[in-house]
């Protein structure tokens, strides 16, 4: 690997540490352990790779490792003759993310539905001197929650049908 290139994961290893500390509520250390593992891909990384690379001591990195595999944020392979742990992220894991995505989505959905049914109720009785509840952020956020849970779905399941191939 260049140093341009080590350089640039190192930077994107941050950022998308930032990002996943506040996201999946990770301990600094523990989202760039998963952050490192993200950007190294399939090839996996081992224990000594994230030592070395994240400059943390080998009881941090094992606290974390151990704390991410209890999440099944993580999962390892070793390679025949080889007595190293070569970790990866667990496919299942962004699976079950996008289901907790999408179901929130669709609770939203059922959520500004009722309300948009109960605005409409009040508008009907209200005389035409008040002003009356105006639907258009209602029916516009329910229409994007319905296109981005479609288009969501859809990634979903492309990413089980990749999975189940492998």
């Amino acid at each position: 690997m260049t140093n341009e290139i080590r350089s640039a994961k190192q930077d994107l290893v941050e950022r998308l540490g930032v990002f996943m500390e506040q996201k999946e509520q990770l301990a600094p250390v523990a989202a760039r352990i998963l952050s490192y593992i993200v950007l190294t891909g399939k090839i996996g990384t081992t224990f000594e790779d994230l030592v070395t690379d994240l400059c943390a001591s080998k009881s941090t990195i094992s606290t974390h490792l151990n704390h991410l595999a209890d999440l099944k944020k993580i999962v390892y392979f070793t390679k025949p003759g080889d007595r190293k742990k070569y970790y990866t992220i667990n496919e299942d894991t962004i699976v079950l993310s996008i289901d907790e995505l999408m179901q929130s989505w669709i609770e939203q959905r059922a959520l500004h539905q009722e309300i948009k049914v109960y605005k409409n109720r009040i508008n009907s009785q209200t005389l035409q001197e008040n002003p009356k509840f105006d639907l258009d952020f209602h029916d516009n956020y329910i229409q994007f929650l319905e296109e981005v849970t479609q288009s969501v779905s859809t990634l979903r399941s492309k990413i089980i049908a990749k999975n189940t191939k492998l």
